[in-house]
């Protein structure tokens, strides 16, 4: 296969496409990005080569219409829960099967797929697992000689802006004393996003990668309740963290899943209950070192508390000003 230079990416302006993006920038990629929500990703513009599309990726005519003259796609597309206007389904099985018959018809012969840790259609104890399992499925099945697949399945993936301790800083900040926390024995090896991308990048054109599956971990283990505990002692907040019987926390999932938004839902709950660890870790695999998340989560925790001293002295200040 000739070099690559132009990429198409789908799930460019996600928290993981940011730093895939950018890093492709960086390595000399020009990279196209399609999405319904261009404006979500301007802050990528000033990288080099980096274009911005408005698009429906969902229609297969628009697929193939970008696609032609690519030398790689990437797809970073997932949600974590469902809702009215799209479905696990939907995102995780239809819109890859799109992307491999549009990669076939422009004649793109790299695509490289977004999956999860412990993903199998066969097993998955979650919907999100089984059609992500599905998905990997379908593409390790038509991967061939005109089209070289590879597969990445991350644990919880986290950095700046993440969906992981961010979501726990908010929930611990807006629940006093005592914080129940539903699958707290979940075991997880949080990875750090850059160095997802960063397996991304170098297994873009390894020949070795070719028809691979990576398992993408961190380099320690935690249990959930671990995780929150750290975010809590990083926030400086006293919370007594509660883990839930299991007939318990279905029973919160079900109520929160009625939340806008979704914090929690009966199918995270579902995922919880899958060990999101690796046994042969693929960031090893591509020369990688794993980034350990004390090294960088203090780095965005503690602006966070910062902020928030900030913003309770203007408050305090400010009824100072009324009230003179």
């Amino acid at each position: 296969m000739s070099r690559i230079e132009n990429i198409c990416v789908l799930g460019g302006t996600g928290f993981v496409g940011h730093a895939v993006v950018r890093q492709l920038s960086t390595n000399g990629y020009r990279v196209t990005i399609l999405s319904r929500h261009p404006q979500r990703a301007r802050d990528l513009l000033p990288n080099p080569g980096v274009c911005l599309i408005k698009a429906d990726i969902h229609r297969q005519e628009t697929l193939e219409r970008y696609f032609r003259g690519m030398d790689a796609v990437i797809n970073l597309v997932g949600i974590l829960n469902e809702f009215r206007y799209q479905s696990f389904r939907d995102i995780h099985v239809k819109l890859p099967a799109s992307t491999m018959r549009a990669c076939w018809k422009a004649g793109v012969p790299r695509l490289l797929h977004m999956s999860a840790l412990g993903a199998d259609t066969g097993t998955g104890k979650s919907e999100y697992l089984r059609t992500k399992g599905e998905a990997e499925q379908l593409l390790y099945i038509n991967s061939g000689d005109s089209l070289d697949v590879t597969r990445f399945r991350p644990s919880v993936i986290f950095g700046q802006n993440d969906q992981f301790f961010n979501r726990f800083a908010r929930l611990l900040r807006y629940t006093p004393w005592l914080f129940p926390l539903a699958c707290g024995n979940a075991s997880l090896a949080p990875v750090y996003v850059e160095d997802v991308a960063s397996a991304f990048v170098t297994a873009l054109e390894n020949p070795d990668a070719y028809s691979q599956r990576y398992d993408l971990c961190g380099p320690r283990k935690y249990s959930l309740r671990e995780l929150v505990e750290y975010t809590a002692k990083l926030l400086e907040l006293r919370r007594w963290i509660i883990p839930l019987p299991d007939h318990i926390a279905m029973l919160q999932a079900f109520f929160l899943e009625m939340v806008p938004g979704k914090p929690f839902s009966l199918d995270n709950f579902y995922s919880l209950k899958t060990t999101s660890r690796c046994e042969h870790n693929g960031l090893k695999r591509l020369g990688i070192e794993a980034t350990p998340l004390e090294a960088v989560v203090p780095q965005y925790m503690l602006g966070k508390t910062y902020r928030a001293y900030y913003d309770r002295f203007r408050r305090y200040a400010g009824r100072g000003r009324d009230n003179p």
